[in-house]
């Protein structure tokens, strides 16, 4: 049995990655499971699966976790430290689902100790490439890929002759405002924005779609994760999500990875490599489909996509204060402080009053991306202040 621990659990990619396990339960033995603060669904999953330990970010569940688990023997710990004390945990391989920054300490944790990491953590390689793969290296971890962008790509590129492999080719759906008059996006909700056309996932990283701004984080990622520079890396717009990326070699040739949009698909990837596993996704139909389409991202219309994508070329902090500044700005926006394009704003505004510096160790990226957040707090109090005085004005 593979030993498996699942950081984020509760969440949109910890949950099918236990929807997984639960279709193949002799194949693993699960060892631990974290969550933020939905100490509930935790409880009811270490309830089903037995793990050997539990833990929650925010501790002010700890007690109702601790009663609801009573006398199961599962060892049961709260705080940030806990959930780093659970990816130390010896299991094999380690899922990083937890969403932002929050997820960097954790996952560095499990590599740091060799382990197999299939990584769904996009702010680990944004905000610390350099550290994290490094870290990588010098542990001798094994990172898979669990973005279904990344993953389609991981699997057509041929690292053996990463010389002979000249462009990577990212699709992105456009989200649910690709065709949306720019003026209309103004008024956007948060219900509208994490309405995914095509993809059922988090709240946050539904918004990162609408916004394009999860493109350029992936450009970013893919970067770091395949040692391409920024002129080898390609965002297409392809609104059935139908191939998720692509490889294009020195002689022409462009391979890509298809199938239904399910998240599962690339988790069952990395669960059950080196080999394939039976996974419950719809299988793909093209003659049904008729036809894929494609387009040139508009940037006038995606300004998220610009900054990160920018950002990776600026190199030192700017890519770590790009990420701060939007989990910010898209809290702000989920809690229905500022507007749907305020997001990008804010973020460029952080970006141009947090000074540039070179990042050499864990402690610089805490430094930053602790300052980034700060002026993106004092950004969006303005921009709700601003708001405010025009709702005012105008009645």
């Amino acid at each position: 049995m593979r030993r498996i621990t699942i950081l984020g659990s509760t969440g949109s990619v910890g949950e099918s990655t236990i929807d997984l396990v639960n279709r193949n339960r002799g194949a693993y033995q699960v060892v631990a499971l974290t969550a933020h603060s939905n100490w509930e669904k935790l409880a009811a999953q270490a309830m089903s699966l037995k793990p050997e330990m539990v833990a929650l970010a925010d501790p002010s569940g700890y007690a109702a976790l601790k009663a609801a688990l009573a006398g199961t023997g599962i060892a049961i710990a709260a705080g940030d430290h806990a959930v780093c004390e659970a990816a130390r945990r010896d299991a094999e391989w380690v899922m990083a689902a937890i969403v932002g920054a929050a997820g960097l300490k954790p996952t560095l944790a499990a590599v740091e100790r060799g382990a197999t990491v299939a990584l769904a953590n996009k702010e680990c390689l944004v905000s610390a490439g350099d550290i994290f793969m490094a870290a990588v290296a010098r542990h001798k971890a094994t990172l898979l890929p669990v973005d279904s962008e990344h993953n389609a790509i991981f699997q057509v590129f041929d690292f053996d002759q990463h010389e002979k492999v000249t462009k990577v080719i990212l699709t992105a759906s456009g989200g649910p405002f690709r065709s949306l008059p720019i003026a209309d996006m103004r008024g956007v909700t948060p219900a509208q924005a994490v309405a995914h056309p095509n993809w059922s996932m988090g709240a946050k990283i539904s918004v990162d779609s609408a916004t394009m701004m999860n493109k350029g984080l992936e450009v970013i990622e893919a970067h770091h994760l395949f040692r391409m520079k920024p002129a080898q890396i390609e965002v297409l717009v392809h609104p059935q999500s139908v191939i998720h990326s692509m490889v294009e070699y020195a002689d022409g040739s462009v391979l890509a990875q298809l199938g239904t949009p399910d998240m599962r698909t690339p988790i069952a990837y990395t669960l059950g490599w080196p080999k394939r596993l039976e996974a419950p996704a719809a299988r793909l139909n093209l003659a049904k489909l008729g036809s894929l389409t494609f387009e040139t991202p508009d940037l006038a219309r995606f300004p998220a996509l610009r900054l990160a994508q920018e950002a990776l070329v600026t190199g030192g902090a700017a890519p770590t204060i790009l990420n701060a500044a939007n989990e910010v700005a898209v809290a702000r926006f989920l809690a229905g402080e500022i507007g749907f394009l305020e997001i990008a704003a804010i973020v460029e505004q952080t970006l141009a009053r947090v000074a540039q510096r070179k990042l050499g160790c864990l402690d610089d990226i805490l430094a930053v991306d602790e300052e980034a957040r700060r002026t993106a707090g004092g950004a969006a109090r303005k921009a709700v202040a601003g708001n405010a005085a025009q709702k005012t004005a105008a009645e």
